[in-house]
């Protein structure tokens, strides 16, 4: 989905047009792929612009850094004000949202200790990550030959930059077969997550996803805001193993990701999924997610954060 220009972007504490929101050739982070970054929606609500789980989303950048041994420049509290001015200042009232924390310019090589960390908030119109058709009526998916990462080889945990080379060659060699989507499996055959959203299956009642911990999933925020939605409707949850002939034999199968929101899926492999529509439990929690982000919902205002 091409990027529709706004007119300032947030970087290192200063607002600068979108068209001089530049980086060096030598840029650490652009050579070894060491960053970590975030997806967050900001929606339209009664009460003007409101950012979805703004603060988790900050929690979730400042965690990985953590882990990549990357120090944060700036305070959460100074990031959550960064996305909400970002927000603000371009004047939207829907909007999907972008921090990056990256490795800068002045050192080379391995070693990444010695490198200093610049931080960029960028904000653009972004719609259905996979069309408003796949919303309403579902996608199709097509389990990758690329595996997973192992969280042996790569830490998962982290919203890591490079790590997404792996996503990107499953989401390529899935939409060149034909497919809307790819399910990611991990070395030994366990399904993990697509190539950026988590996966939940309904079997038999009771709603299934794998364990982010084990399989090398990131660990979602929509996912955790489904799962309560979920609860609260009065469905079990659980987590569970699932080999790819689990997705085959689903009732209902659905994506969440920040960028995909709630999306049914209607097949997998070429596999019918259920009934091959969106079932019921899929329409019930979707219908609660899209009323939670624009706050229509009490008991989960706190989930959104409004800009003014």
């Amino acid at each position: 989905m091409p990027l529709t220009p706004t007119e300032k972007i947030w970087m290192d504490g200063e607002l600068v047009d979108w068209d001089q929101a530049k980086i060096h050739v030598l840029t650490h982070s652009l050579h070894y792929g060491l960053g970590v970054f975030e997806g967050i929606r900001a929606y339209a609500t009664s009460q003007g612009p409101a950012v979805f789980r703004l603060t988790d989303h900050i929690a979730r950048l400042f965690s990985g850094a953590h882990i990549l041994g990357m120090k944060m420049p700036f305070s959460p509290e100074e990031m959550v004000e960064a996305v909400k001015t970002v927000v603000r200042v371009n004047g939207l009232d829907a909007c999907y949202i972008r921090p990056i924390a990256y490795l800068g310019y002045g050192e080379m090589g391995l070693n990444p200790m010695l490198c200093s960390v610049n931080v960029s908030v960028a904000c653009w119109p972004w719609g259905a990550y996979l069309g408003d058709e796949g919303i309403a009526n579902g996608v199709r998916l097509k389990v990758s030959s690329w595996a997973r990462h192992d969280s042996r080889a790569m830490p998962t945990a982290a919203k890591s930059t490079g790590m997404y080379i792996n996503s990107s060659l499953a989401k390529v060699e899935a939409v060149m077969a034909g497919y809307d989507e790819a399910v990611m499996l991990t070395t030994d055959g366990q399904v993990s997550e697509g190539t950026g959203e988590n996966i939940f299956v309904v079997r038999h009642g009771r709603i299934l996803t794998p364990p982010a911990s084990s399989v090398g999933a990131l660990e979602g925020i929509t996912s955790d805001s489904v799962r309560t939605i979920a609860g609260d409707l009065g469905y079990e949850v659980a987590e569970a193993h699932l080999r790819r002939t689990d997705l085959y034999m689903a009732d209902e199968a659905w994506l969440t990701g920040t960028a995909a929101e709630v999306v049914p899926v209607t097949s997998v492999d070429d596999r019918i999924v259920g009934s091959g529509k969106p079932g019921p439990i899929t329409k019930a929690i979707q219908e609660q997610f899209f009323q939670a982000v624009r706050g229509q919902i009490d008991r989960y205002k706190d989930w959104v954060e409004h800009v003014s």
